[in-house]
């Protein structure tokens, strides 16, 4: 009772490039590709251009003859151009009807190919920032592997992008009510799953229990896979799942993250669901959900549909 799938794939998981982790080493065919190949530049705010609902990709020879070592190589798409990114001012092509995008609030008018790109290349962009230094030793370090790795110059050591797992969960009562909580610093009616990083030595399920429990002090039980989904701010991997919890436990608010929570009928989703997501939707409405570019409004919506 109350088990149910993801409806659709969660929009920062599809897939529409080929990432060609081959050509990341082979400097000769990175090098002979880069003439033809595409860029993608990603500003300061994590910003990217979008034309009719594809990231704008720009002349790669633009930067020079060869791949500077800020770039940072992302795949190959269908008719064979190598896509590279770099962190730069954004620069649209004259007399293109552009628009600026944050993917973090509209990544749902791209397509595939574009959400694919465009999360890979905030991801390791993010990562190159805070990672130009060896954490043994504080020795500068090089990026390598076409900007998936970096490379300490005295002993040869190679770091590799971080990436910090945490779960998100629905947690329902195995029929027609579920959980959905407010942290403290967000506006009054905003509400979605809850969600915590991973801890050391512990399991993606054993995380579930803990953070709910800590969270709103519930206990769940029967936790069920449900779907992942890169979240590139600045390097989260999102695991989702649901699980089951009794409605007459009460809440407790032990670590000061979340200031509110309550259990919300099917119907009461569904009506919040039909509104519009939180930054778009009715100001006054009862409950405001998150974006389709999250996990938690696939999972919310998936769960709404499956009753």
């Amino acid at each position: 009772m109350g088990t149910f799938e993801l409806r659709q794939v969660p929009l920062l998981s599809r897939i529409g490039a080929d990432r060609a982790d081959q050509l990341r080493t082979d400097t000769d065919a990175a090098t002979a590709g880069w003439q033809q190949a595409a860029l993608l530049r990603v500003d300061r705010r994590n910003q990217v251009l979008v034309a009719d609902g594809r990231v704008v990709l720009q002349q790669a020879a633009e930067l020079g003859d060869t791949p500077p070592p800020e770039a940072v190589f992302l795949g190959r798409i269908a008719d064979g151009r190598h896509i590279w990114a770099v962190r730069a001012a954004l620069q649209a092509p004259p007399g293109a009807d552009v628009s600026v995008l944050d993917i973090r609030s509209v990544g749902d008018v791209i397509d595939d190919v574009s959400a694919q790109l465009v999360s890979s290349a905030i991801a390791l962009l993010n990562w190159h920032e805070s990672a130009m230094f060896s954490p043994v030793d504080g020795t500068p370090t090089k990026p390598a592997r076409g900007g998936w790795a970096r490379v300490n110059p005295i002993t040869g050591a190679e770091e590799f992008p971080r990436i910090d797992p945490a779960v998100i969960c629905l947690v329902h009562d195995g029929a027609d009510r579920v959980v959905l909580a407010r942290q403290h610093n967000w506006p009054l009616r905003m509400f979605s799953l809850l969600a915590g990083f991973v801890e050391a030595g512990e399991s993606f399920e054993a995380c579930v229990v803990r953070e709910v429990h800590e969270e709103v002090g519930l206990t769940v039980r029967d936790v069920s896979y449900l779907g992942s989904q890169p979240w590139p701010f600045p390097r989260s991997l999102m695991v989702g799942f649901h699980a089951v919890a009794d409605p007459d436990q009460a809440f407790v608010f032990s670590d000061g993250e979340i200031t509110e929570a309550a259990w919300f009928t099917r119907d009461e989703v569904r009506a919040a669901l039909s509104a519009g997501a939180w930054n778009s939707g009715d100001p006054n409405a009862k409950l405001l959900l998150p974006g389709s570019i999250s996990i938690a409004r696939t999972i919310i919506e998936s769960w709404a549909e499956s009753g």
